[in-house]
């Protein structure tokens, strides 16, 4: 029996999210399909974690168990050619068989995207969210200060949220900044909202960036943030942002 974990992309907007559903359609069916075709074998493929319908990934990581013998240098490439032109793996690594991709990981990455100019720039519409106001990004920043540390995000999760506890570490929260002129618009810009910490609860990094929007457009202040934190109340924070501008970056392990 070998343990071969993916790191994997994929552009999410026709899926719906990479989690196995009822409904089928998800990364995870295509994945898992890939794997039959490739082995003959039914497998189990474990994400670091859920990705909501719509939602990227620049670098997922998932794992399954096998007993093909096919080298992990040629998996990459095998699957690809048996995968939607939107998913794509980039590495496969053998790993010890005590190696979980949820379970151990320590640290994981999203970024939120804003596409900050009078019209959408088109080579972007299916990863960025569209705001044509002028963003305050000194405040959204400032904003930013707030999450940092272990807190309870109650006031950043949906009422749909399972988990027993709802305390978690940010490590990094930052906001970059990007200018990228357009035609007719020479102050046009993209806004990365980039958060890292030790796990995440659900629609908890959109809902954070729905409330840094409606800062950055002058709607709330900046110290709002803490004080919407210490409240552990969903119902003051600002609105879940649209699932396309968010992507998950990275994924770390010891």
């Amino acid at each position: 029996m070998r343990n071969i974990a993916l790191v994997i992309g994929y552009d999410g907007t026709g899926y719906y999210g990479f989690q196995t559903q009822p409904g089928g359609n998800t990364v995870q069916d295509h994945l898992e399909a890939a794997i039959r075709l490739l082995t003959g074998e039914t497998v189990k493929l474990h994400g670091s974690g859920r990705t909501d319908a719509g939602v990227h990934a620049r670098a997922q990581v998932a794992h399954f168990h096998t007993e093909s013998t096919i080298p992990v240098e040629r998996w990459s490439i095998a699957l690809n050619t048996r995968l939607p032109n939107d998913i794509v793996v980039y590495e496969a690594r053998e790993m010890p068989l005590d190696f979980h991709a949820r379970r151990s990981a320590k640290l994981k990455t999203y970024r939120y995207v804003i596409q900050n100019s009078k019209f959408p720039d088109l080579f972007y519409t299916r990863t960025r969210f569209h705001d044509h106001r002028k963003l305050d990004t000194a405040a959204m920043k400032e904003a930013l200060t707030y999450i940092k540390g272990t807190h309870d995000f109650t006031s950043f999760c949906t009422v749909r949220c399972d988990k027993d506890s709802r305390v978690r570490t940010i490590y990094d929260a930052d906001l970059l900044v990007l200018h990228d002129p357009l035609p007719g618009d020479e102050l046009a810009r993209s806004i990365h909202f980039e958060i890292t910490g030790n796990g995440f609860l659900y629609n908890m990094v959109r809902i954070m960036a729905g409330t840094l929007i409606q800062i950055g457009q002058g709607k709330r202040r900046p110290e709002d943030m803490k004080r919407i934190l210490e409240a552990k109340n969903r119902r003051l924070a600002g609105p879940t942002a649209e699932a396309h501008g968010l992507t998950l970056w990275r994924v770390e392990y010891d």
